[in-house]
C-alpha cells in the first residue's frame, strides 16, 4: 500500500539566529516517497562566544494513506477495493494457475484494456459496485471489442441481441452497441445492478446469472432449497461454462490481490482517463472525423467499435471516443464546421424503376438516410427526380473495420484446401449448409463471422472450406432446383451430373421418398459438367 511520509522539523533557535529554507516543490498524492536514509551535516566552524543551536525536536511521523484514486496505476486502484472472497477450491484454483502459467495472454489483455479501463472503474465506483467487476470483461471477451460467441454475443461485456435492447443498445446496420463500449459498460453494470437485487445482494448468484441466465440460476437455487442443500454459488447445480466463470473472474481478483505472493506482474496501466468523448451534432463520417482529430483510421474506429459502416447511424448516436488530445483537435474543428461538411455528398437523379432502397444499396447507405437527408414525407420517388446522397469520403475498402471489411477478412483466412462459396437461398440455414458439404457448424459459422443459431438472409455470400479429399473439380456452385412432373431423383441426378446420394445428403431425404412437383432441392453442381439438357 503506498504511503507518503510527513516529516515535520522545529527548531529552537537562540540568540537571534534564523534558520531559512528555500521552497520544495511538493510530492503528488500519487507519488511514492521513499524514506531517505539522513545525511551527516557538515558543521562550520562557530566564534566560541557564539552560543550552540539548541537540539533539534523531531515531531512524530504521521503515516496519511492515500485514497485508491489517487494510486498511480489503475490496477493498484482496483486492487486496494477488492471485497468478494475467493474461496481456495479446486474449480478457482485450477483458473487461478492458468492465469498463472499464461503471463503473454494477460498481457496481451491489458494492452487491450488500457484505453478503457479507467472509465470503467470510474463508472464503477460512482455507483459503489464491487471493483471486481472492473476484471469482467476479461472473463468475457479478452477485452475485444470485436469479439462475437458462438451464442451470438457481441462486445467486451458479451451482450446477446435481446438482453442488449432490454437495456437501451439498439442494434441495426449502421449500429450496435454492444460493441460501443462506453454505452455497453452502462448497460452491463445496469444489468449487473439488477441482477444482484433480484438476489438479495449476493454478486456470486448475480454473476452467474450474467453468464447463464436469472431464471437457470433461480431454478437451481430453489433445487437446493427442496432438497436441503446449501444454496450457495459453489453448491449449485449449473452449466459447465457458468461453474467455471465465476471462478476465473475471482481467480483473477485473487491475482491481483496478492500479486506479491504469487510474484505475478500486471502490465501498468495509468490511473488517469485517456478517452475523452466529443459529440457531432449529426452524422459524421468516420475518415473525416480522423483526418480532423489527428488520428488513424483504424484507432479511431477501434475505439468506436459500435459503429458497422463508414459513418455514424443518421439518427445517433454521433458520439465520439477520442484520446485526450485528438478528442480537443476535433471538437475545435466541430465548433465552426457546417453539418454539411460532416460527410461528403453526391447529386443522384433517379432512374426509371429505382427505388430508395436500390439507391441506398449503391452507395452503401439506407433507405432511411436519404429519406431524412432529403426531407420526404414517405418512400415514392418519380424518375428524373435528384436526391442528395451521403457517402463515404474514402474508398469502402479503406475502412478496415466496418461489418463488411471485417467479415471479408475473415472469410479470405485459409481454413482448408478448398473454398466453395454458397449463395444463401430462402429457406437456407447454417446447420443445413453444415450437412450438404459434410463440415463440422460451429466451424461454418465461424468462418463466416457469424454463431450457428444466426438467421441467413437470401443472397447473402458463405465461404466453405474443405480438405483436399473433399475438393470438387470445375466450377461448383450451389443451386435450387424445383422438382417437375415426372422427376425422379435418379434423373435430377443424372441431369446434373451428380449422385442419388449426394442428393440425399444436401436435403436430408432418402430415395424411398416421393418428390412432389414444386419441391425445392439444394444442389451442388459443377457448371462446367451440366448436360445440355438441363
Amino acid at each position: 500500500m503506498n504511503k507518503w511520509l510527513l516529516l515535520a522539523l522545529s527548531a529552537s533557535l537562540l540568540g537571534g539566529c534564523q534558520l531559512t529554507s528555500s521552497p520544495e516543490s511538493e510530492n503528488p498524492p500519487s507519488a511514492t516517497v521513499t524514506e531517505q536514509p539522513p545525511t551527516e551535516a557538515i558543521a562550520s566552524p562557530e566564534p566560541a562566544s557564539e552560543p550552540a543551536l539548541a537540539p533539534v525536536m523531531l515531531q512524530e511521523i504521521a503515516e496519511v494513506e492515500i485514497p485508491p484514486q489517487a494510486e498511480a496505476d489503475v490496477w493498484h486502484r482496483i486492487r486496494r477495493q477488492l471485497t468478494m472472497e475467493a474461496p481456495e477450491v479446486p474449480r478457482l484454483v485450477n483458473q487461478r494457475n492458468w492465469y498463472l502459467r499464461n503471463p503473454a495472454y494477460m498481457e496481451r489483455v491489458a494492452k487491450r484494456a488500457a484505453p478503457f479501463m479507467h472509465l470503467i472503474v470510474e463508472e464503477i465506483e460512482r455507483r459503489g459496485m464491487p471493483l471486481e467487476l472492473a476484471l469482467l470483461p476479461i472473463v468475457e471477451s479478452a477485452f475485444d471489442p470485436f469479439a462475437y460467441s458462438h451464442g451470438r454475443a457481441a462486445g467486451i461485456w458479451q451482450f446477446i441481441p435481446g438482453t442488449a435492447r432490454h437495456y437501451g443498445l439498439d442494434i441495426n446496420w449502421w449500429y450496435d452497441g454492444r460493441r460501443d463500449v462506453l454505452a455497453a459498460t452502462h448497460a452491463a453494470l445496469d444489468y449487473l445492478d439488477a441482477l444482484q437485487q433480484r438476489f438479495d445482494g449476493d454478486w456470486s448468484h448475480a454473476l452467474a446469472a450474467y453468464n447463464s441466465g436469472e431464471g437457470r440460476v433461480a431454478n437451481a437455487i430453489r433445487k437446493n432449497k427442496r432438497a436441503g442443500k446449501p444454496t450457495d454459488f459453489w453448491s449449485l447445480d449449473l452449466p459447465r461454462e457458468t461453474r467455471a466463470y465465476v471462478p476465473k473472474l475471482l481467480a483473477l481478483a485473487d491475482i491481483l490481490k496478492h500479486h506479491d505472493t504469487y510474484a505475478y506482474t500486471w502490465v501498468p496501466i495509468a490511473n488517469e482517463p485517456y478517452l475523452a468523448v466529443v459529440e457531432a451534432s449529426s452524422q459524421i463520417d468516420l475518415a473525416k472525423a480522423a483526418e480532423q482529430a489527428g488520428l488513424d483510421l483504424d484507432t479511431l474506429h477501434h475505439f468506436n467499435s459500435g459503429y458497422n459502416r463508414w459513418a455514424t447511424d443518421p439518427d445517433g448516436p454521433h458520439r465520439l471516443l477520442l484520446p485526450l488530445e485528438n478528442a480537443r483537435l476535433l471538437q475545435e474543428w466541430l465548433a465552426s464546421a457546417d453539418a454539411k461538411e460532416l460527410v461528403r455528398w453526391t447529386r443522384h437523379k433517379v432512374k426509371p424503376g429505382e427505388s430508395l432502397l436500390v439507391i441506398g444499396r449503391k452507395y452503401h447507405t439506407t433507405a432511411q438516410a436519404i429519406q431524412q437527408a432529403n426531407n420526404l414525407r414517405s418512400h415514392i420517388i418519380r424518375a428524373g427526380d435528384y436526391l442528395l446522397i451521403p457517402v463515404a469520403t474514402r474508398d469502402l475498402n479503406d475502412y478496415n473495420l466496418s461489418a463488411e471489411s471485417r467479415l471479408a477478412s475473415t472469410q479470405s483466412k485459409e481454413r482448408g484446401e478448398y473454398k466453395i462459396e454458397h449463395q444463401v437461398v430462402s429457406g437456407d440455414t447454417l446447420w443445413d449448409i453444415s450437412r450438404r458439404y459434410s463440415v463440422n457448424l460451429r466451424a461454418l459459422a465461424k468462418w463466416n463471422g457469424m454463431a450457428p443459431t444466426d438467421p441467413l438472409r437470401p443472397g447473402k455470400q458463405l465461404v466453405v472450406w474443405l480438405p483436399e479429399k473433399q475438393k470438387p473439380s470445375g466450377v461448383v456452385r450451389s443451386v435450387s432446383y424445383k422438382v417437375r412432373s415426372g422427376d425422379s431423383l435418379a434423373r435430377i441426378a443424372n441431369r446434373f451430373s451428380v449422385t442419388i446420394a449426394d442428393i440425399e445428403k444436401w436435403n436430408q431425404i432418402s430415395r424411398s421418398s416421393y418428390l412432389q412437383p414444386g419441391q425445392q432441392l439444394k444442389l451442388l453442381v459443377d457448371v462446367t459438367r451440366l448436360n445440355s439438357q438441363s
